[in-house]
């Protein structure tokens, strides 16, 4: 029997339960809260549900529609569905035209692009498309963008040069153009539908020229319906309900059971993705994965002590050992990274930085006065909304005390996200753990907002993307590097990146720890999860199949379909049992098993939040 079915409808009363003890009944309490709230979302308390539409779940909630404030990737999930870029990375990572009809063409000097628009294309409202239409949602972006700097630091002007084609003039040389362009965020929006919004965002409302139009919009729940006078191929299914849980636990049941058809990823604790891997491998789901377009890293603050001395950043870079960390934490499911670009995209180098070594490790701490008898106290602050990370910090401080332990002390402390990345910038925090997913897939959108520098002092950032993201390096002409690696294509910007990621590495301002994918699961009657190039899943390729489709069970290739995990994770025997050879001592649990919950329940130091 469903998880849901005895809460149908508004009024719908829950069987009171057996006596439990109270930490128990406060889990069950809050699972129950968000098995009401699906129940809620998807029967009578919502719009009627048409037959045909598949839900989708996750535990991304959605405040703004709006392109010009899209920055989270559950905003980018929707408009994906609701609108069309210029040009698309398929998942050969091959750019397609999209709203485009063809490449841009550069002039002779690189400053000029025109681009040839499609023509017979309209807004979900009925009005057309042309390059007008395209000239001022570009213009009204660059104004209110909420990630407007990343196309306004680098084109100066947009105009219209015909009805159908438009013109970026540009501030620089921009090799990367196309694929910049392929940034959800810069859908076009009707200019009928935003005439009285051109300089403040229309939150509850999107009209532009994607395969679904918006039927219903609040925080938990989307609803989207196929755009019948859609220029393209037309949805696969009958529409989308896309409902926000803000419970693991009650995500998981839901698709056990049957309550939704799809679900992401996306917020969910680590061994819930790996039980639904386990099902997906037994048959019981298809599963499906992205490209891995997601760093997790430690940011150094490098101009302050301690860790303004180069030779204890050397040493803590060969102090972590990810693949324990990997092990422990991510159970297998996050793969290890020695870089700053994903190994998908152009220029990666996967043996940048230095592997795990306490032998070199520890001779670097003596050289810099530590291990005989003085040891090294470095403080550690990590999310503490994110359970997964709590336990990275806790993992990590117990590898060092068990290997490095006379020479290196982390000093583990946790801090709220939203104070965390207020603080980073201020140089408020001497290492800290977080993560980012580049806003399109190329390299340059990973090391630039990581090392760009508007003023460099030596070694120091002053101001700049560096200084923003709290290590506050940089070096002589790096900055020219960077600049001169988004003018140049091919080999030779290959070979570009490359280099600036060792002389990174050899710096340390930061240390890589996992590479991260979006997945997603579906029942066995609805078709595996395709993604696109840039990580997100194909809401439109999503349809219901007969009862006993064929080769249910069967595997496929990761992006595609069952039994995919990231490239380079672990198997999932390993992540169920990590190796004990590497001889630690017993660590904290992972967040969600049974023993995270009994040390939940105890007040112990792996309370969940």
């Amino acid at each position: 029997m469903g998880l849901i079915p005895r809460l149908r409808g508004c009024a719908g009363a829950a069987r009171r339960p057996r006596s439990l003890p109270a930490a128990a009944l406060r889990q069950q309490a809050g699972l129950l809260a968000s098995l009401l709230t699906l129940a809620t979302l998807t029967t009578a308390c919502a719009p009627p549900h048409p037959a045909g539409t598949l839900i989708v779940a996750s535990k991304a909630r959605i405040d703004s529609l709006d392109p010009a404030q899209a920055s989270r990737s559950g905003q980018m999930q929707v408009l994906s569905a609701l609108g069309d870029p210029l040009y698309a990375i398929a998942a050969d990572g091959a750019i397609e035209p999209r709203l485009a009809s063809g490449p841009p063409v550069l002039n002779a000097d690189g400053l000029r692009a025109r681009i040839p628009l499609r023509k017979g294309v309209q807004f979900h409202d009925g009005t057309p498309f042309d390059a007008a239409a395209m000239v001022f949602s570009l213009k009204r972006f660059m104004a209110i963008g909420t990630l407007g700097y990343q196309f306004s630091d680098r084109v100066k002007a947009v105009r219209a040069t015909g009805p159908f084609e438009i013109e970026l003039e540009l501030k620089v040389p921009f090799s990367p153009l196309s694929r910049l362009l392929s940034a959800i965020f810069l859908t076009p929006v009707s200019p009928s539908a935003y005439r009285t919004h051109t300089d403040k965002p229309l939150n509850d409302r999107f009209v532009g020229t994607g395969p679904y139009r918006l039927a219903f919009f609040n925080g938990q729940q989307q609803r989207l319906t196929p755009f019948q006078g859609y220029w393209g191929a037309r949805p696969a299914n009958g529409g989308i309900d896309l409902v926000t849980l803000s419970n693991s636990t009650a995500l998981l049941g839901a698709l056990r059971s049957g309550e939704v058809d799809v679900l992401l990823a996306s917020g969910l604790e680590i061994d819930h993705q790996q039980a639904l891997h386990r099902d997906a491998a037994a048959g019981r789901l298809r599963e499906g994965s992205g490209q891995p377009l997601s760093i997790g890293f430690f940011s150094l603050l490098t101009d302050q002590p301690p860790l303004n001395n180069p030779l204890l950043r050397q040493a803590l870079a060969r102090s972590l050992d990810r693949d324990t960390i990997t092990q422990r934490v991510s159970l297998g499911m996050r793969p290890p990274l020695r870089q700053l670009i994903p190994p998908s995209l152009p220029g990666s180098d996967p043996e940048a930085w230095p592997t795990y070594d306490p032998a070199a490790a520890r001779a670097l701490y003596r050289q810099a006065g530590y291990c005989n008898g003085k040891v090294f106290g470095l403080p550690l602050t990590f999310r503490s909304d994110i359970p997964t990370d709590r336990l990275l910090a806790l993992t990590w401080q117990a590898q060092v005390r068990r290997d490095l332990g006379d020479c290196l002390e982390l000093q583990v402390s946790g801090m709220e996200s939203t104070t965390a990345y207020d603080q980073l910038g201020k140089g408020a925090l001497t290492l800290f753990f977080y993560d980012w997913i580049g806003d399109y897939p190329d390299p340059e959108n990973f090391l630039t907002p990581l090392l760009g520098c508007e003023k460099v002092e030596a070694n120091r950032c002053a101001k700049g993307n560096s200084a923003l993201s709290g290590s506050f390096w940089s070096a002589p002409g790096l900055d020219a590097e960077l600049l001169r690696s988004s003018r140049i294509d091919g080999p030779e910007r290959e070979r570009l990146l490359r280099a600036i990621q060792r002389r990174t590495a050899t710096a340390v301002p930061y240390l890589p720890v996992w590479l991260m994918a979006e997945q997603a699961w579906t029942g066995r009657r609805i078709s595996a999860p395709q993604f696109d190039g840039s990580g997100r899943l194909r809401l439109d390729q999503l349809r219901r199949l007969p009862e006993a489709a064929p080769g249910a069970t069967q595997g496929a290739t990761r992006g595609a379909a069952a039994g995919s995990i990231p490239a380079g994770a672990a198997p999932s025997r390993s992540a169920q049992s990590p190796s004990s050879k590497s001889g630690l001592a017993p660590l904290p649990a992972a967040p969600g098993t049974a023993a995270a919950t009994l040390a939940a329940s105890a007040g112990g130091p792996e309370a969940r939040r």
